[in-house]
């Protein structure tokens, strides 16, 4: 049954063009081809991005967060109770007024104890500043790198200028070795991002990181199968193309450099908007999803690469709205760039709390409704 199945999935024509197949893509006369076995590659490529992402959080990324001065708030921690942990752990971390007062009861806390528990306790559970500065500074790190080493591997091609050129040819496209490194690291970083997604700093598109993750994994080894390579570089290229730049304005904004920042994130949300939004749509998609039915007849594959594709822009729109949205926020009431996926750190105090202490600092002392005076006069000779 398995060979069978096997047998389905790999029949030539769910994935080349009518009258080619496999065998076009025997290696011969000096001529390598990519193969599928090829990808294999990655696996290991993947752990060893996973060691040297642990030394390099620990020998860079550290060292350079406190060159920057990137600043720990300090957090109090909860007390020990069992009642209110088994309560955290295993029903909300947010209870509502109506659990507030059943969990009152059984521990004999007053309502804004417990409310302050539950407070600190979220904030322990929130990656500290640091996590989130190394981890910036690894993403940082390979984007970049990546970005070079993928432009440098490119800047030669005709398909770089003339997107058509992708396909002259096609699938007989000899592999090059630039191209083989190029899609085994960038097939093995997002292999690692994967595999580190459990301890990685979660965001509120968490979900939509996974897609993301998955959705390019998926169409990185698809076009290697199937010799789109061109395409997947020119793909690749644009990607990282801007990812190193949110990066950087991460790493900033968590040493408070707001301004750094803040123009670093702008000049991202444009080179994002023009790459992701217009390049990647209307050049890149138009060049996989209608400049090819005008050299062959569509076939499964087509609709399966172009499908992955919409997937990847669907996301990109979706990150644009919140990127749009903060720049928007920033340049016309001037407040500095936060990341609204992330979770903020909570204060001690409740909002009520927090008025209450303005207000005694603004009017003194208060006591039942009226401000106390001071009238213990120093008495003078």
């Amino acid at each position: 049954m398995l060979s069978g199945l096997r047998e389905w999935f790999w029949q030539e024509r769910l994935w080349f063009p009518e009258g080619l197949g496999w065998a076009d893509l025997e290696d011969r006369d000096g001529r390598i081809y990519a193969k599928a076995s090829d990808l294999w590659v990655a696996l290991p490529i993947a752990l060893v991005f996973l060691v040297v992402r642990q030394i390099f959080e620990r020998m860079v990324a550290t060292p350079l967060a406190s060159l920057l001065g990137v600043k720990e708030t300090v957090r109090l921690k909860a007390p020990h109770n069992p009642t209110l942990e088994s309560y955290y752990c295993n029903v909300t971390k947010n209870p509502k007024q109506s659990s507030v007062e059943s969990l009152c009861k059984q521990t004999g806390c007053s309502e804004r104890q417990l409310q302050r528990w539950f407070r600190r306790r979220r904030n322990q559970d929130r990656p500290s500043l640091l996590k989130k500065f190394r981890e910036a500074s690894w993403r940082f790190t390979f984007y970049l790198l990546a970005f070079i080493a993928g432009l440098a591997a490119l800047i030669d091609k005709p398909w770089l200028y003339d997107l058509k050129e992708m396909w002259e040819g096609f699938p007989v496209l000899t592999l090059l070795d630039s191209q083989y490194w190029y899609y085994m690291i960038e097939l093995g970083f997002y292999g690692s991002l994967l595999f580190s997604v459990a301890s990685d700093v979660k965001r509120k598109d968490f979900k939509e990181q996974i897609v993301h993750h998955v959705a390019t994994i998926l169409l990185i080894s698809f076009s290697w199968c199937v010799n789109y390579i061109r395409a997947g570089t020119l793909i690749m290229l644009v990607h990282d193309s801007s990812d190193y730049l949110l990066e950087s304005a991460k790493m900033f904004n968590y040493a408070g450099w707001r301004n750094t920042c803040n123009y670093i994130f702008i000049l991202f949300a444009a080179i994002f908007i023009v790459t992701r939004l217009i390049i990647f749509p209307f050049r890149i998609m138009y060049c996989t999803w209608i400049y090819p039915v005008t050299v062959y007849p569509p076939f499964f594959g087509y609709y399966f690469f172009n499908g992955l594709l919409l997937v990847l822009q669907c996301l990109h729109i979706f990150w644009a709205v919140l990127i749009i949205r903060i720049a928007v926020r920033f340049l016309t009431n001037n407040e500095k760039v936060d990341d609204e996926r992330s979770d903020k750190d909570e204060t001690d105090e409740s909002e009520e709390e927090e008025e209450e202490k303005k207000e005694m600092k603004k009017n003194g002392p208060v006591q039942n409704g009226h401000a106390v005076h001071n009238n213990n006069h120093r008495k003078t000779e």
